[in-house]
């Protein structure tokens, strides 16, 4: 009776195994607002995700770069700043990108605040610095007003903690964050680059987003 006992919950362990399904949903992030619709004479109420506008930026030698390339699967960005927390996040992307070194769906892209007046000679040297792969892991810069325009009202970086204008909810994103954009241009993962731990959380979810992709609902 007790090896009976004992054996179901494996047997039931293999079943599940061999013909169920574990699927886990991420979240999505940056709310816009919320919608009210109708739907079998009962209103239903429904968020609306922010979505990143498109957008182009400057790779070395002058080559722009869009958002739709980088878009093709899903991109992990980074915003790179003049602190200690944007070195070694990028050097945590050195991780993720040996880890989906041969997954075309997958990109990295570091944005460089203030590129300055020599922003080839600094992509380039970022590029080298970080041992970067060709087509994986882009390095990109801006005019200032870009970059301003994409921090705070696409990508919700912002120091201040009142909400921005015309949007109903809005998240800070400190330094030192990379965000998982997904192929639909919204934000499904927010991770802080300097703990290992959140890394490996990365790399799970963009696992996880990328078996969606092969096996849609």
């Amino acid at each position: 009776m007790l090896g009976l006992l004992l054996l179901v919950p494996v047997l039931a362990f293999l079943f599940l195994f061999r013909f169920g399904s574990n699927r886990y949903a991420l979240p999505t992030y940056l709310p816009d607002r919320v919608d009210s619709t109708q739907v079998g004479g009962e209103w239903q109420r429904d968020t609306v995700f922010h979505q990143i506008a498109p957008f182009q930026l400057s790779a070395s030698t002058s080559r722009l770069v869009s958002s739709q390339e980088l878009g093709r699967g899903l991109y992990i960005a980074q915003f790179y700043g003049d602190d200690a927390a944007s070195i070694k996040t990028a050097r945590a992307l050195l991780r993720v990108q040996e880890k989906f070194r041969k997954e075309p769906k997958v990109r990295l892209v570091t944005i460089i605040l203030d590129g300055g007046k020599r922003e080839d000679a600094l992509l380039d040297s970022l590029a080298e610095r970080y041992g970067t792969i060709a087509g994986k892991w882009f390095f990109l810069t801006g005019a200032a007003d870009t970059l301003k325009k994409l921090t705070q009202q696409e990508f919700r970086l912002t120091a201040d903690p009142k909400r921005l204008p015309g949007a109903v909810y809005t998240a800070n994103i400190p330094a030192g964050r990379l965000l998982l954009v997904d192929n639909q241009r919204r934000v499904r993962g927010i991770y802080d680059g300097t703990d290992g731990r959140e890394i490996d959380r990365l790399l799970t979810e963009v696992t996880v987003q990328l078996y969606d992709y092969e096996h849609p609902h």
